[in-house]
């Protein structure tokens, strides 16, 4: 019982840390449809805030047991991807 209780913390940690990392992504989305450029001071600052925030909270999910290391890189790596992918295309606008 113990074990199955552990792996549904575990399991559910990843779940919401993906879900902040879809958030951020979301969020910078939206930023740059409607309100700045990826050049505006506003927008680094928005993007370096979350980020810097889903790698403490990463880091506190990797402290307490809960996810793997490299689960939690491979979080944030999917999401600096993503978010250079949705630069990119920004700027062929």
């Amino acid at each position: 019982m113990a074990s199955d209780m552990i792996i549904n913390h575990q399991e559910k940690a990843h779940a919401l840390l993906k879900a902040d990392a879809d958030k951020i992504l979301k969020l910078i989305k939206v930023q740059m449809d409607n309100l700045t450029m990826p050049q505006c001071p506003l927008y680094e600052e928005v993007l370096d805030t979350q980020m810097f925030g889903l790698s403490r909270e990463i880091d506190f999910a990797v402290r307490l047991g809960l996810i793997e290391e490299s689960d939690g890189k491979v979080i944030l790596g999917q999401l600096e991807r993503e978010l250079s992918a949705l630069h990119e295309a920004s700027l062929k606008k």
